[in-house]
């Protein structure tokens, strides 16, 4: 058993932000707060046959990469916010922990090692998230409205009056909105504010959504548009599921965002799938097209291509362009996005289920040079097996041929590390270059892009 008396060296990192330790019987303790190399003592909490649960206790040598959090709400105390794990951790020193996992995970989950290794792409560590999702309690016991990120290991809200990863105009709104919403008709009824930030030219646009339980009387919409006049921001409402989100008003400026490289506006609403940190999208898809090496003469099939992210960038590099998705109503404004760019000439969209994809499904789509693969934390499973499927068995797809390369974005390691396996293992591919991409600072997210060629 750990207990306070030991000191534990400190040997890594894990993905929840942990520090990996091993004790004087060798089973393995986790502990919060603690970063690789430091020795500490601990207190345990939870105990399993092969591993301990613990609590930092007292340190006698810190590691150079802990730095004082940016935040006053990050911490280990009662209380603190949930949303980061790793303010102690130099920004740099995160990439390198992410970098690792990535690395850690095409191994021993995909047997794939990388022939090359990508330089991180790294942006601003605080103020970066453009999207949020803010829940909001009233505590009549208190009298007074909570809105933020749920506590460590809570399912209360913190207590939060700043946010260092929201942009420094929101996290000023923060005590504002809590002020509102306390002097709401409605006020025990509005259980989440969703935030997306659009950005054209320089002009910010600040949505947000309100979540709300009943109807809203006449009162309380006038208090809502008091507040967006005063402090800038343009209100949604979402009565029911996300299909029915609208603007309070109409009117206002477009919410959008821009790919400048490639000229691109894209319009989105503020419930749509888009990438929370704008900085490190741009980057991301300007290394993603380049690492595809896209020419003039090539088509180029984009998988789960959402409102066309990378979609529209391919357009003004290829010849054609196909970006296929899983929802309609996505698709639809991923069309609307092409003509708006004056790219409908050169790319389509279609809806497909990705999730039950088969030899035949694939082969139906029709033959490109380039895939750019970019699906959610689930990964793109079906859609590399029945590209292996069909290596293995070519009379599944007689005379077609499989890409020549694959771009994969990926949101969750331990999924692009399965498909890594398959494509490398058994479909016939090299994953040429991995990365980490540090879309998410001071959190455990990590995403990546991989390269894999024939």
């Amino acid at each position: 058993m750990t207990d306070v008396s030991e000191w534990l060296k400190v040997e890594s990192l894990d993905l929840e932000a942990q520090g990996v330790a091993h004790n004087s019987e060798g089973k393995v303790v986790f502990i919060e707060g603690a970063l690789p190399g430091e020795e500490v003592q601990v207190s345990v909490g939870r105990k399993k046959n092969n591993w301990e649960q613990a609590a930092l206790v007292a340190m006698r040598r810190e590691s150079s990469q802990r730095v004082r959090p940016v935040c006053p709400h990050f911490g280990l105390h009662a209380g603190a916010c949930g949303g980061c794990k790793m303010q102690h951790l130099h920004p740099a020193a995160q990439v390198a922990v992410k970098q690792r996992v990535l690395e850690d995970n095409l191994w021993h989950l995909g047997k794939v090692k990388a022939e090359q290794l990508l330089r991180p792409i790294e942006g601003p560590a605080t103020g970066y998230r453009y999207r949020a999702r803010l829940s909001v309690r009233y505590v009549p016991k208190k009298g007074h409205v909570l809105v933020g990120f749920h506590e460590r290991k809570s399912r209360y809200i913190a207590d939060m009056q700043v946010c260092k990863v929201l942009p420094e105009k929101v996290s000023a709104m923060l005590m504002p909105l809590r002020e509102l919403i306390g002097a709401m008709e409605a006020r025990d009824r509005l259980p989440q504010i969703e935030l997306a930030i659009g950005n054209v030219d320089g002009t910010e646009v600040i949505a947000l959504v309100l979540r709300h339980l009943e109807p809203l009387s006449a009162g309380d919409a006038d208090k809502l548009r008091a507040f967006g006049a005063e402090h800038g921001v343009q209100w949604w409402l979402q009565p029911k599921g996300p299909e029915t989100v609208h603007l309070l008003d109409h009117g206002g400026a477009e919410l959008a965002y821009t790919l400048p490289e490639f000229g691109i506006v894209m319009p989105f609403k503020p419930t749509d799938f888009t990438q929370v940190n704008h900085h490190i999208n741009t980057v991301l898809v300007g290394r993603a097209l380049r690492l595809l090496a896209v020419e003039e003469g090539d088509r180029v099939i984009d998988w789960f291509c959402g409102l066309g992210n990378f979609t529209l960038p391919l357009a003004t590099r290829a010849r054609e362009v196909l970006g296929i998705e899983g929802s309609e109503a996505l698709v639809q404004r991923s069309r609307e996005n092409a003509v708006r760019n004056g790219l409908d000439h050169k790319a389509s969209f279609v809806a497909r289920n990705l999730f039950e994809m088969t030899p035949q499904l694939l082969v139906a789509d029709g033959e490109s040079d380039r895939w750019l693969v970019d699906p959610p934390r689930e990964g793109a499973f079906a859609l590399v097996k029945a590209l292996a499927d069909i290596e293995q068995d070519p009379s599944l797809a007689p005379g077609w041929t499989p890409p020549k390369r694959i771009v994969y974005v990926s949101c969750n390691p331990a999924t692009l590390a399965r498909d890594a396996g398959l494509l490398v293992n058994v479909a016939g591919y090299r994953c040429t270059n991995a990365g980490a991409v540090n879309m998410f600072p001071h959190t455990a997210h990590v995403e990546s892009i991989a390269v894999f060629e024939r």
